[in-house]
């Protein structure tokens, strides 16, 4: 049962899908927690894996960058393969000084500035939350560490072009950081009555600039999202 964009069959996803926004992302993280794992979609370059950690099925399938792309596949999976929750995991510029490069935000909120999410709700604005049970989960697992932070993030349509200002004005307020994806994913889930997270590693700071990470340190350097992910895909 192919659907547009997955050419997958039911059955092929588990109950529960990590997904990065980059596909090759997704393939190093399926060689580390899964070497086992089959190919279950590949349409667009759009990598899907399906496998078992420590004795539990686990799907790990990239998104695409933004919300539209992620959308397509989120609605795909929630409504013809039976995906019970989503985890992203993913990068986020860091906007507080609560966190630095190579910090975990655990994104319990995200203040969304795009439309994605303004059907579900037409006379009010939306509050895009991820699932308690999830941030739980990924809190639990992170016990003391200080180096993963609980907070809201911002989600964004754009990537350049935004008013330095906004960027100050959401930090005052405790925004942790901002990236393209889990505005609408929580959304969806809202709509599916489904379970999302996302648990995102810092990859630069816009606030502080020169402490970007390099391509290939955003590709790899997800470990400590990723433990956390698992957590909360198997909680």
């Amino acid at each position: 049962m192919a659907t547009p964009h997955i050419n997958a069959e039911l059955g092929d996803f588990a109950p529960a899908v990590l997904m990065p926004g980059d596909p090759k992302r997704a393939a190093r993280m399926t060689e580390l927690l899964m070497p086992d794992a089959r190919l279950v979609s590949d349409v667009r370059g759009i990598l899907g894996f399906t496998g078992e950690v420590n004795g539990k099925p686990l799907s790990i399938m990239a998104s695409g960058m933004g919300q539209p792309s992620l959308s397509i596949y989120v609605n795909e999976l929630f409504m013809h393969y039976d995906v019970k929750r989503i985890i992203r995991v993913g990068t986020a510029g860091g906007l507080s000084p609560k966190v630095k490069v190579g910090d975990v935000i655990i994104a319990n909120g995200a203040h969304y500035e795009g439309v994605m999410n303004t059907y579900l709700t037409p006379n009010t604005h939306f509050s895009a939350v991820a699932s308690y049970e999830l941030v739980r989960a990924a809190a639990d697992a992170a016990g003391e560490d200080d180096t993963v932070v609980v907070g809201p993030i911002v989600s964004r349509d754009r990537f350049y072009g935004v008013d330095p200002a906004d960027n100050d004005a959401l930090a005052r307020v405790g925004c942790l950081g901002a990236e393209m994806e889990a505005g609408a994913l929580y959304g969806l889930a809202a709509q599916y009555d489904r379970q999302a997270l996302a648990v995102l590693t810092v990859s630069d700071h816009i606030t502080v600039p020169g402490q970007d990470m390099t391509a290939e340190e955003r590709e790899n350097k997800f470990q400590k999202a990723l433990e956390l992910a698992v957590a909360a895909a198997h909680c």
